[in-house]
């Protein structure tokens, strides 16, 4: 395995230790409330959630589209894509390796991991100039920003050329 090959497998196991507490981990905390006078602030919703706590709320509020959609492109897209790198990089005489190796490509398309942590922060910018909405980021977030941007640079560093690959 060459310097760059061993490089993108250590971001690789990186970026997938990175996802799990991502996805597991409280990623943001909304808080809905109001300045009444006399009373003072009055909290009228506050929910602080993971992905996975997101996707099983979804499920249970009957939202299976949406739970489907992130459970997909946010777990499963990723978990796969790191699989078959995995396997590409580690199985030189792997049957299918090439068309393993272009599936991550078309997949990787598909990923919508790092537009979720754009939307989270866009969400959290928005809500930061109404007093009676407050969003906070918490430690899941720069977790799952760390597996997007660590995945990506594996995907960069990987030197697999094509005519080298296996049919």
């Amino acid at each position: 395995m060459n310097k760059r090959n061993a490089v993108a497998l250590v971001l690789i196991i990186v970026s997938l230790a990175c996802l799990y507490p991502g996805l597991t981990k409280p990623i943001i905390q909304i808080n809905i409330g109001a300045q009444l006078p006399l009373i003072g602030e009055f909290k009228l919703f506050e929910r602080t959630q993971s992905v996975v706590e997101s996707i099983q709320s979804l499920f249970e509020t009957n939202n299976d589209l949406v739970a489907w959609l992130i459970l997909i492109f946010s777990i499963i897209v990723p978990i796969t894509k790191a699989v078959i790198l995995l396997a590409v990089l580690g199985f030189k005489k792997l049957p299918g390796r090439k068309a393993l190796y272009r599936f991550v490509g078309l997949i990787g398309k598909w990923s919508m991991a790092d537009v979720f942590v754009v939307g989270i922060l866009l969400a959290f910018l928005a809500t930061g100039e109404n007093e009676s909405i407050r969003a906070e980021l918490y430690e899941g977030f720069n977790y799952f920003l760390a597996y997007c941007i660590i995945s990506i640079l594996a995907i960069q560093v990987m030197d697999v050329k094509t005519d080298d690959l296996v049919q």
